[in-house]
């Protein structure tokens, strides 16, 4: 059985095909932040634009036990914190009540 050249020089059905991506439009300063963490991280913008992706879309970085009130807490309670005062809350029952009876 005679073998065409042409033949010979066709890659292997098993090797793994990557897809490419192309960011346009992501403005200068998210350009030069991404830029710093990758020169920070030793890697080329590409790597660690992917590493950001992996991060930020992974299931293992996603709690879905915590609600909205607890994921802003846990952002912010580092960080300090503010003390609010609240108007006592005597009568916030009656005064509904008597509105919703007046309809």
């Amino acid at each position: 059985m005679k073998i065409m050249p042409s033949l010979i020089k066709v890659p292997p059905m098993t090797e793994a095909k990557m897809s490419s991506t192309t960011t346009r439009d992501i403005g200068e300063q998210l350009k030069a932040r991404l830029r710093g963490e990758a020169a920070q991280h030793g890697l080329s913008i590409g790597d660690e634009a992917r590493d950001s992706l992996r991060a930020a879309l992974s299931t293992d970085s996603i709690d879905l036990q915590h609600n909205l009130a607890e994921s802003i807490r846990s952002r912010i309670e580092p960080l300090g914190g503010i003390d609010l005062e609240f108007p006592p809350r005597d009568g916030f029952g009656k005064e509904w009540t008597a509105a919703h009876d007046r309809s």
